[in-house]
């Protein structure tokens, strides 16, 4: 069997794709991995054997360059992820059985436009409920386009992102779409989730409700086993005195990202702890000089975690679900998207907390620090972690491999 993962996202949305990649290829599959071009993207699937595909442009470079995105980019930006699909992926995809997509909405859409031209089928995967229509939680809303503040009906609100999705993306769809014979899609995000998407998180982190509309089938979160070995100046500075607090917002590259870490070290100077600071897309760096804090660059977390007091960050899925299952206590410092839910689910779970708003002062992160090295925290983080499963990837591969 021949099957083809496409994701455009950031390190949090393409590292899952590494754990299903290296599931399929153990049951016999054969297996590309269509993603953004970046360095770190294509060394860490050329570690387990899987090549990549390079599409669209660095996400890293978008994230990182001197000029934010801003949300008039939206669509010009979504007509170049659409074309970029439908440009690369044929080639990729012909003759395979079946192609998975992931990460942005409109990549998505190009994504099953191409499964859909050559016969192909598709499955739609998301790393995060929220994308997916329920009654039961709100849908995110796009930058530049926030949803009335009087309209607090759920239903409703999902019908705004419909229509607003539409309203973005439509258009450069569909005349991508009619440039390969294919008829125009009325609904934009209908089209790419389908009936039955996969929700990749674990149900302990992340349960889903049934809401009787969407057949979604939970998977669990899709992981990949790290082996590599921390770094010896890490493991000197890990072994040189108490566990550290661990501070870092991966490849969020979020501006101030800066000032916010600077806060967060003092924070946790207050608590009488040791720092170790990650680096990250957003560059951190150490603040001074003395010998309680250390930098590091891209690391195992799942080797790291586990030796350190708690873990600070911006609450991606990834990040998130890495800590829980550690049994390591959390402090959600959320900026936008996802990324408030995940920090609402920490608190909920008791497994560390969740800081209120964006903009955290040294006082708010330490007064969060204190919940999160109570030692009542670190019981029930050891305690969550241990429901927690681990076979996600194998059961999205076996349902690939079953469906034929």
């Amino acid at each position: 069997m021949h099957v083809v993962l496409s994701g455009y996202d950031s390190r949090g949305g393409v590292e899952p794709l590494v754990g299903l990649a290296v599931r399929l290829r153990e049951l016999g599959a054969e297996v590309r991995v269509c993603a953004p071009p970046d360095e770190e993207f294509a060394e860490r699937l050329a570690g387990v054997g899987v090549p990549l595909v390079p599409v669209g442009r660095s996400v890293r470079a978008l994230a990182t360059g001197t000029k934010p995105p801003s949300p008039a980019d939206l669509p010009r930006r979504a007509a170049e992820l659409i074309a970029a699909q439908l440009d690369a992926l044929p080639a990729v995809a012909e003759g395979c059985d079946a192609l998975v997509a992931t990460g942005l909405m409109p990549a998505a859409a190009g994504a099953r436009s191409v499964a859909e031209k050559l016969g192909i089928r598709y499955v739609y995967a998301t790393f995060q409920q929220l994308t997916l229509p329920s009654p039961h939680h709100p849908p995110i809303a796009y930058p530049g386009r926030p949803f009335p503040p009087e309209v607090t009906d759920n239903r409703v609100l999902w019908d705004l992102d419909a229509r607003s999705i539409d309203e973005l993306f439509g258009e450069a769809l569909n005349a991508e779409r009619a440039a390969i014979g294919l008829p125009p899609v009325d609904t934009v995000r209908d089209y790419v989730i389908g009936d039955r998407p996969w929700l990749a998180t674990d149900p302990v982190l992340d349960p889903w409700q049934e809401t009787g509309e969407l057949d979604v089938v939970q998977t669990g979160a899709w992981l990949q086993p790290d082996e590599r070995p921390l770094p010896d100046e890490l493991v000197a500075f890990l072994e040189a005195g108490t566990p550290p607090v661990y501070v870092g917002f991966g490849s969020a590259a979020m501006r101030g990202a800066t000032d916010v870490a600077q806060v967060a070290v003092e924070a946790v100077r207050a608590q009488g702890r040791r720092v170790l600071v990650a680096r990250g897309w957003a560059g951190l760096d150490l603040i001074d000089d003395r010998d309680d804090c250390f930098a590091v660059g891209e690391v195992n977390h799942q080797a790291l975690f586990g030796q350190v007091a708690a873990v600070v960050h911006h609450g991606g899925a990834g990040t998130t679900t890495t800590a829980a299952r550690a049994g390591v206590p959390q402090v959600v410092l959320p900026q936008g998207a996802d990324q408030p839910y995940w920090a609402g689910r920490v608190a909920e779970l008791g497994i560390g907390a969740a800081h209120d708003g964006p903009t955290p002062t040294t006082e708010s992160v330490s007064a969060a620090l204190t919940t999160a090295l109570a030692p009542e925290t670190h019981v029930r983080a050891r305690a969550v972690a241990a429901t927690m499963a681990t076979d996600g990837a194998s059961v999205a591969a076996k349902l690939l491999l079953d469906a034929g």
